[in-house]
């Protein structure tokens, strides 16, 4: 089985899925090439310079080189602006070098996926695609707008018919979570038929739990980096620091703990506009972004996972490494966090200190902690995940259907 993966961005220090699919596909057996643009994960928004230039600036790769990494070979392209988005230089030759059985858009929507449909009848693969747009970044799916209400009418034209090119000729849409499937219906002119609702996952083996006395004393040695004393509660953030991740949540409700006695400190790994207001914060500690293979050595060393806005892969990360989680109380995808997390009022920190204050019983951490691994392990895992899917692709090429 040769699997095409297409992707707008890729890092190699990251932990998402266009990292981790291809490696557990590989692991599976089958051939998979990377194809990706010569531009750097999050280059489109507005604070990039200040919240990624120093992770992921330096590490953009150049147009047309070509490597084996990770088990999988990464294919890089130069990339088109058209219309506002970019569009993949080059993709039909390089399809035509590589002749995959299937290929597989990591979006439903945009020039790469509509180039990906487009193509398919000339190298006769099958395609599927992938949305991750949940509603919490999606303001239409939260609105009640009329139906001949312009932004719906400029979506229908930008994202609807297009997408529905896209789907006509897809064999399975995978939406990382219900609301996300959502919104590609509703929205993105996914066919209702063609949704599959099927998790990101957790690389079980670099995120799990604390393990005897080697893990105890790496738990020690990093806190005490930190200047964090073992009684305390060590609450844990990672991604931007950005007002719509809003991170500046938790380090007020932190120095508010601190102010009433309570032994609560916050680690945050990040960067973004929100920084000195968070350093600013008695007990909190920012550190800058640090690649996915040290992630889980921080998680065992924290004690509470926190992602007070939006929705983070981050939180499965923590939950795997036994971590509650705690998110706020318009979250959709509650499967993350049934029976292994707490949730608190979008934006309170008053609530947010209420909460933490229920977290801060150990025996409590641990009950939720151990529920949440054991739902990473059973049902989140990347090897699960990348097997279901290649099962679906051989269905797909062998014509037994899906």
């Amino acid at each position: 089985m040769r699997i095409a993966i297409l992707s707008e961005t890729f890092a190699k220090n990251m932990g998402y899925m266009g990292n981790m699919l291809p490696r557990h596909l590989a692991r599976l057996g089958a051939e998979v090439h990377m194809v990706t643009l010569d531009l750097p994960p999050y280059y489109q928004i507005k604070d990039f310079k200040e919240t990624y230039q120093d992770f992921t600036g330096s590490s953009v790769m150049k147009a047309g080189s070509i490597e084996e990494y990770d088990g999988y070979r990464l294919h890089v392209l130069g990339h088109k602006p058209l219309a506002g988005y970019m569009y993949m230089s080059g993709l039909s030759e390089k399809l035509k070098e590589i002749r995959p059985d299937v290929v597989y858009s990591m979006a439903a929507i945009g020039w790469i996926a509509l180039q990906a449909a487009l193509l398919k009848p000339l190298h006769g693969y099958k395609l599927f695609t992938g949305s991750h747009t949940t509603a919490s970044v999606f303001p239409l799916a939260t609105q009640k707008n009329s139906p001949l209400h312009p932004a719906l009418i400029r979506n229908a034209i930008t994202r609807g018919v297009p997408g529905r090119m896209v789907s006509l000729l897809s064999e399975k849409c995978y939406g990382a979570t219900g609301d996300c499937a959502d919104v590609a219906v509703r929205f993105f002119g996914v066919q209702k038929s063609k949704i599959d609702v099927c998790p990101l996952g957790v690389d079980t083996d670099m995120f799990r739990p604390l393990q005897g006395s080697p893990g105890l004393e790496l738990r020690r040695e990093v806190r005490a980096r930190f200047g964090v004393r073992d009684e305390e509660i060590l609450c844990i953030y990672t991604g931007r620091f950005s007002q719509e991740k809003n991170p500046l949540v938790l380090a007020k409700a932190v120095a508010k703990l601190q102010a009433m006695g309570e032994p609560y400190r916050a680690l945050f790994f990040g960067n973004g506009v929100q920084l000195e207001e968070i350093r600013a914060q008695a007990g909190c500690i920012p550190h800058p972004f640090v690649p996915v293979e040290e992630l889980g050595d921080y998680f065992r060393a924290s004690d509470i996972g926190v992602w007070p806005t939006q929705e983070s892969t981050s939180m499965l990360d923590a939950a795997a490494c036994g971590l509650p989680i705690v998110v706020n109380d318009t979250l959709l995808a509650t499967e993350r966090v049934e029976g292994n997390g707490v949730m608190y009022r979008l934006n309170d920190v008053d609530d947010m200190v209420r909460v933490l204050l229920s977290l801060k019983q150990e025996e409590v951490r641990k009950r939720l902690g151990a529920v949440g691994a054991e739902k990473m392990r059973s049902s989140f895992s990347w090897e699960s995940i990348a097997r279901r899917r290649l099962d679906d692709m051989k269905s797909s090429v062998s014509g037994r259907g899906i």
